[in-house]
């Protein structure tokens, strides 16, 4: 007799596991974490993981409150260090590929780490969502498994630039990158931009991510006297960028994208030296969000002060979570068919719509500046 009841999502995948025999009362259905978790780019990975580990807890909860005393599969996060290595993430994805209670993953933060681990994913089968990872060139290695939430640098790169020359009224600037798959392609993209726009580019080039000194670069760019230095890399050596660049007396603006656009840029600058240093960032202000208020106060109330990649690390969550409940079987090509059929996901980053290729049409991008030792939304990005 075929019945008009509903059995929500996560209900039906209790059930169906469980009357499987392949589960207990303590199996659960993991979404890995994949990102920096420890090192010089350690809080932007954990924020980013923090934001799916309450997504984890806020399903569980609800699926609690659903099924009173119900046995079965619950949520799980695994978290993984890539320590934004590209070998190390190449090991972290085998290592999720070999866990069958793995159906999904949440990573990784570097597009560096990104583009060798996607492949790992999508021979496997297993779906990758990426909150961070910006590269235009990841979605277009034609991986089924690839997703991602985050707008992307052919974007990012160049409204900064529009920011720059337009309402700033920069006329002569220094790109300067970090040689990553990330840092690169997004000065890149800025520095075309710039150029199409009729701004003098005096000078780009690439530092390493490690190195301490960049006062030989420095010495150089000082008597070209730019209005502006761009950076497009990540915050460890931005600051020390930055710092160098002041203690030469180097007057020129400083901006960078979102890889910057974080708290411990400001502290490892000092927030007297990073004061009115702009970036770009893919999304704005969460707090300006009325959708978010109460992601926000769960979030703060169990990690402390909400990270800049904690809402993208919990959308994307979410959408995992909603796969999962949707496919209701403990199955990674049920999770992936199920992935590419949701037509639109509200998320509290905005609405999530995958493209063919994996990409999130919704391409946002904000522009932030340090105000009083603050990251401070000054708006949309034209």
């Amino acid at each position: 007799m075929k019945s008009n009841f509903y059995i929500p999502g996560l209900v039906l995948a209790i059930i169906f596991i469980g009357c499987d025999g392949t589960s207990d009362t303590a199996s659960k259905i993991k979404i890995g974490c994949a990102a920096p978790l420890t090192g010089d780019q350690a809080t932007i990975g954990i924020d980013m993981c923090n934001g799916v580990e309450l997504a984890i807890l806020q399903a569980n909860d609800l699926a609690a409150q659903m099924t009173p005393g119900a046995t079965g599969i619950e949520f799980a996060i695994s978290r993984q260090d890539d320590q934004h290595n590209p070998a190390q993430a190449v090991n972290v994805a085998k290592k999720f590929v070999s866990e069958p209670a793995v159906l999904a993953v949440v990573g990784h933060f570097n597009s560096s780490c990104t583009k060798p681990s996607s492949a790992v994913y999508n021979e496997a089968g297993l779906v990758q969502i990426t909150p961070a990872s910006t590269n235009p060139e990841l979605s277009k290695q034609g991986f089924a498994t690839f997703f991602r939430t985050a707008a992307t640098d052919d974007v990012q790169g160049p409204k900064g630039a529009v920011f720059a020359v337009k309402k700033l009224g920069i006329k002569k600037i220094y790109v300067i990158d970090d040689k990553t798959t990330y840092g690169k392609g997004l000065a890149d993209e800025f520095e075309k931009e710039a150029r199409k726009l009729g701004a003098e580019i005096l000078g780009h080039e690439g530092i390493t991510q490690g190195d301490k000194d960049f006062t030989p670069l420095l010495t150089k760019v000082k008597p070209l006297a730019p209005d502006l230095i761009y950076y497009g890399g990540i915050y460890p050596e931005g600051a020390l960028l930055l710092r160098q660049a002041r203690s030469l007396d180097v007057k020129a603006a400083f901006m960078g994208g979102d890889g910057i656009a974080t708290p411990v840029f400001i502290k490892l600058a000092t927030p007297e030296i990073a004061e009115g240093t702009y970036a770009t960032m893919v999304g704005g202000d969460m707090h300006q969000v009325p959708a978010a208020a109460s992601f926000i106060r769960d979030y703060e109330a169990k990690f402390g002060v909400l990270g800049q990649w904690s809402a993208y690390g919990f959308d994307s969550a979410n959408v995992l979570i909603q796969s999962i409940q949707k496919a209701a079987t403990q199955d990674r090509p049920a999770v992936l068919k199920s992935i590419r059929e949701i037509p639109k996901f509200q998320g509290i980053t905005g609405d999530i719509v995958f493209d063919a290729k994996g990409d999130n049409q919704n391409q946002f991008i904000g522009i932030f500046q340090v105000k009083n030792g603050k990251l401070a939304y000054i708006g949309s990005a034209e």
